[in-house]
């Protein structure tokens, strides 16, 4: 099982989309500078998640939250909040 996910800067805002097996660790690696592309924006937090059965199937899902219509519907999701 792996998850897709949204993290949010409190930094700046900025939003930064992954996937992992173990979502806790992870975020925990950004929150500490261990992820190079969002170490110069800590602190994150979590703002969305998905489950995903497979891999592959996350790794669709990541790069469709990374195009276009995927950032409107995150935003989307996150203004709900």
């Amino acid at each position: 099982m792996y998850t897709v996910y949204v993290i949010q800067s409190q930094k700046d805002g900025r939003l930064y989309v992954g996937m992992t097996a173990d979502l806790e660790t992870r975020i925990k690696y950004h929150n500490q500078g261990r992820v190079f592309s969002t170490k110069g924006f800590i602190p994150w937090k979590l703002v969305y998640t998905e489950k995903v059965d497979n891999r592959l199937n996350a790794r669709k899902k990541e790069k469709y939250f990374k195009s276009g219509c995927g950032k409107e519907f995150i935003k989307k999701v996150i203004q709900l909040c």
